[in-house]
């Protein structure tokens, strides 16, 4: 397995791909400090989901649970958590490929529903480019008719 640091560059240009917005303390990006992005605690529970194929990722801690339609029940795997300026990323590996997901805040639609992200997602299996949403258990979706006038 790669070293996650060692995947920051490649996989910095899947966050803007993602539609992140990054910058540094002197911009005033939410989330950011001196230390990287500070907008998701570590102990927070993280769901993402994307279409165009359906997926599903739940990531506890160093634990990630990713589903399809065609395996419900879905695939633990280990991941390691970097953070960076504009987002977070958990590395591991999944059935022998490797596993990148990056978290990015910005307003995120599936397309499918109702619902407004807080953040957008980049997932990379291998050499497979997936984009898709995630909310956290502390920033939940919201219902896009309930905002909208």
């Amino acid at each position: 397995m790669i070293p996650i640091r060692a995947l920051v560059l490649p996989l910095s240009g899947l966050v803007m791909l993602a539609g992140c917005q990054q910058g540094d303390d002197s911009t005033g990006t939410p989330g950011t400090s001196p230390q990287g992005f500070t907008g998701i605690a570590a102990d927070e529970t993280i769901t993402a989901t994307g279409t165009e194929p359906f997926w599903n990722a739940i990531i506890e801690g160093s634990n990630l649970i990713y589903s399809t339609p065609e395996n419900l029940d879905g695939t633990t795997i280990g991941v390691e958590r970097f953070v960076g300026q504009g987002g977070i990323g958990f590395s591991g590996e999944l059935e022998q490929s490797a596993f990148d997901l990056l978290v990015a805040p910005g307003q995120c639609s599936d397309g499918m529903s109702d619902r407004l992200y807080p953040y957008t997602v980049s997932l990379k299996i291998d050499d497979d480019l997936r984009t898709g949403c995630a909310f956290t258990d502390r920033e939940p979706f919201t219902d896009q008719q309930a905002i909208t006038p």
